[in-house]
């Protein structure tokens, strides 16, 4: 058994920049991965030391902070301060980059409260970028400097770009979350930044004629990676990539896919606090008492028999909400299914969704917006978890149905496809069945994927809880995911990438 580590024996010294991190504040699976992934790093014996913006929620939800440098950042309207504090939780240290004209507004990361993006986004996280690398650079006199900066999604798309301009600089590793994202802005809004010169151009932040965050990061980061190799693979094609596919595949030798974890003392049905009845595979009867009590949370009528269908996410486009929508009325025809949504999202989507809990009340039941709790009694509730995605780079939700004993009903695409077997002869017989999976991105795949599930928890019911426990058995903590990143952080430091703006 190894001993407790001191601080004289850390390993790696990383640096984990992010827009968002759990528990200090989440929009997305972004702020799950922020929130786990250091945690699980400082576990392995690496000194991981978070920052992101300070947000009136991080702020709050952090507690006792202390200032520990005030400097300039160049376009800022006020001197920033860096304060400094430590999630009780996983002892991981904190920073947080405080520009309250910046950061202290109601709203989220990323919109106005009335859901419109902020539109001095490209100042906002340019000033956290900035602030980054004055943190990595040891510019605050904190007597800290990183080996590496681990960036993510667009919003950190500029401290790699950045860095490239300081001689002895920490090693980079940027992590794609969704390519659909970038942050793309005008000339103008270069100019207005007073980035360095030599960035615009097409082998630095220049796209089209705007400037991209994300390919930034892309382009000079010494190692890329996203969040499950088949959508490693899938962003290198048209299809998915966005525009970006080509400088993908251009940097394929240092782009690599890591399956993402979950935190499984968050999502742990034998422990978690926000679920009526806590059970696990050797308790599964008490799993149906969770599904009486989500009916009844949702105003449905109890019924142990119902086939319970659930989804929790984004209610837009890519997460296949519409085909949902598409087969509802279908699946009212049959008896004895119901289905439970939570979500926010486009507004044409949550009407809709409104529309079928008023026609079906018996059957459908709609909370629209975030609840965790609701979240997690849903996967501890419904028998089977539908994600039908048109792309998904991971997903995490699947995972979440998985330990919890909902089958996913999932598209064959990104993170699903490597996260779930499809449930048919042959993997019913070898063991490894743990869903339903499905190609083709229309309402009626979706449909025969549902059909297959129904006429499986009808007929053979012995064969579903079969199914049900392989996928309890899984494991995709954050472990080995942890481990992989540290051989890619190793190999970022060993190996670092020309500068991309030097030709040689």
């Amino acid at each position: 058994m190894s001993k407790k580590r001191s601080r004289r024996t850390w390993g790696l010294k990383i640096l984990f920049a992010a827009s968002e991190a759990h528990p200090l504040i989440k929009t997305g699976g972004l702020a799950d991965v922020a929130g786990s992934l250091p945690a699980a790093l400082r576990n392995l014996g690496h000194d991981v030391r978070l920052v992101l913006p300070a947000y009136p929620q991080a702020l709050e939800r952090l507690g006792e902070v202390e200032t520990l440098a005030t400097f300039e950042v160049v376009n800022a309207p006020e001197p920033v301060r860096l304060l400094g504090g430590r999630i009780a939780k996983s002892g991981v240290p904190v920073y947080l980059v405080d520009s309250p004209p910046y950061f202290q507004r109601a709203g989220n990361p990323y919109t106005s409260p009335n859901g419109a993006d902020w539109q001095d986004n490209a100042d906002r996280f340019a000033l956290f970028c900035r602030a980054v690398v004055q943190l990595a650079t040891d510019r605050l006199g904190l007597g800290w400097k990183p080996d590496l900066v681990h960036a993510n999604d667009w919003q950190t798309g500029l401290i790699a770009p950045l860095l490239s301009f300081e001689p002895q600089r920490p090693a980079t590793l940027f992590t794609i979350h969704n390519i659909a994202y970038q942050g793309v802005f005008d000339h103008a809004a270069f100019n207005r930044l007073q980035l360095p010169t030599p960035l615009w151009s097409m082998n630095g932040l220049e796209f089209h004629h705007h400037f991209s965050f994300i390919k930034g990061g892309i382009a000079f980061s010494d190692i890329i990676s996203t969040v499950s190799p088949t959508y490693a693979q899938e962003v290198q094609t048209p299809e998915y990539g966005y525009g970006l596919e080509g400088l993908l595949h251009h940097r394929a030798d240092r782009f690599v896919g890591v399956l993402n974890g979950i935190d499984y003392e968050v999502w742990n049905p034998n422990t978690d606090p926000l679920i009526e009845h806590p059970f696990d595979l050797d308790h599964l009867a008490k799993r149906r008492q969770n599904t009486r009590a989500l009916q009844e949370e949702f105003g449905l009528p109890p019924d142990e028999d119902t086939l319970l269908f659930g989804y929790v996410g984004r209610l837009v486009d890519q997460k296949g909400v519409d085909l949902i929508l598409q087969i509802i009325p279908g699946l009212m025809e049959r008896t004895r299914i119901q289905i439970v949504m939570l979500g926010t999202g486009d507004l044409w989507l949550e009407q809709h969704l409104d529309e079928m809990a008023e026609r079906y009340p018996d059957r459908v039941g709609v909370y629209i917006g975030y609840d965790e709790g609701r979240a997690h009694r849903i996967e501890a509730g419904c028998d089977a978890f539908l994600m039908p995605s048109r792309f998904e780079p991971c997903g995490l939700n699947q995972l979440y149905s998985l330990r919890y004993g909902a089958l996913p009903v999932v598209r064959r695409t990104g993170g699903l496809a490597d996260t779930v077997v499809d449930t048919h002869p042959e993997t019913l017989a070898n063991g490894t069945a743990t869903g339903f999976v499905f190609d083709d991105p229309n309402a009626s795949s979706l449909w025969s994927a549902v059909d297959r599930a129904a006429l499986l928890y009808r007929e053979r019911p012995e064969e579903w809880g079969k199914v049900m426990k392989n996928g309890m058995r899984q494991d995709f903590s954050w472990n080995r995911s942890a481990e992989h990143y540290v051989e890619l952080y190793r190999r970022a430091i060993a190996n670092p990438m020309p500068n991309p703006l030097v030709m040689g």
